[in-house]
């Protein structure tokens, strides 16, 4: 089959290899489209450590199933699916809990971290156990499911902060894919003020779309303006929950900026391994720094609200492209191309 290998950090060439072939338990899916996640382009560059060479990266999936191993019965060849990057094993403490994202014995999709290495799904076809596909409904598209990942991410990240009603306001920093998904969740689970930090006005201009009501160019100042725009009484001094989605010292200390004491700051967002921290701002304002990990039974929710047309996403989707193209594309969005925030590749669409 065609697969787009990272052979080395920084090289991507698409490549012949060995059509995986599922063992008990698993199911194969002929890969419709696979989005590029921010994870992976910065990640191919050796720079995070979590894509080492020889690896097809591509975790953002869907497709159609069309082999099936021993012991699964109840999917059928040709069933339409979703794939969840996380692969669990269904039998820990953790996946008995519903807890599936912290796993004991994880793997990701598409990552080669030193552990362990989980061929992903820039390639024709991919192989995950039966426990972590699900059945689309026709009204879902491919190129819309292959966004239903971060979605899920963004949907365990809201359900992390508590986020509801009953949250007077929530800022988002990061507006790129997974900060996004974030805005459109927060939306969906009912908060009524949301706020988005980035750098570029264009993403700024799809999380309105997708319901923030409000937006800052993010600098040295961004925090004091969320949280200003935040304060919900004469007793509060900014949002009460932050989602940070970007991962860098400058974008969590404009989080730490932006909540409210007593708050809540969730972080998603992992591109720097290590960050300063404004320790004292958060002890002395006593605010909750909670993590958020991949997502844990997201995706029914996911595919509902996609399906019902209560989410949509695709308008961010600026291109869906040739899996031959995927070299190109990732050297445009690893230089940060003006206007670039989902590239979808699709292994069956010819290059023009």
């Amino acid at each position: 089959m065609k697969a787009l290998l990272l052979s080395t950090p920084g090289t991507l060439e698409v490549a012949d290899v060995d059509t995986p072939t599922p063992v008990a338990g698993e199911v194969r899916v002929r890969v419709a489209a696979c989005g590029i996640c921010g994870s992976d382009v910065h990640g191919f560059t050796g720079a995070t450590g979590r894509r080492i060479p020889p690896l097809i990266m591509g975790h953002e999936a869907a497709g159609t199933i069309d082999a099936i191993g021993v012991g699964v019965a109840d999917i059928a060849v040709g069933t339409r699916v979703a794939i969840d990057s996380t692969i669990f094993c269904g039998d820990c403490e953790y996946c008995h809990t519903e807890r599936e994202n912290l796993c004991t014995r994880r793997e990701v999709l598409g990552v080669s971290c030193g552990t362990y290495r989980r061929h992903g799904c820039f390639a024709e076809y991919a192989v995950v156990p039966r426990r972590c596909v699900y059945p689309l409904p026709d009204a879902v598209d491919f190129v819309s499911a292959a966004l239903l990942e971060p979605l899920t991410i963004a949907l365990h990240a809201v359900s992390l902060g508590d986020a509801g009603p009953q949250t007077r306001s929530a800022v988002v920093v990061g507006a790129g894919t997974i900060g996004l998904a974030v805005v459109a969740a927060l939306k969906a689970r009912g908060v009524p003020r949301i706020a988005a930090v980035d750098m570029d006005a264009a993403r700024l201009d799809q999380a309105r779309r997708l319901g923030a009501s409000e937006v800052f160019i993010a600098g040295d100042d961004a925090g004091r303006r969320a949280a200003e725009w935040g304060n919900s009484s004469a007793d509060t001094d900014g949002a009460d929950l932050v989602v940070e989605a970007v991962g860098a010292t400058a974008s969590v200390q404009t989080a730490i900026a932006s909540v409210t004491r007593g708050g809540t700051v969730v972080l998603v967002g992992n591109v720097s391994p290590a960050i300063d921290l404004p320790l004292q701002a958060a002890v002395t304002r006593q605010i909750r720094l909670q993590g958020s990990c991949a997502s844990a039974g997201c995706y029914p929710e996911a595919i509902r609200l996609v399906a019902s047309g209560q989410v949509d996403l695709s308008g961010f989707v600026s291109r869906v492209a040739p899996l031959a193209e995927g070299p190109d594309w990732f050297e445009r969005l690893h230089r940060r191309e003006p206007g670039l925030v989902k590239v979808v590749l699709e292994p069956y669409l010819e290059k023009p």
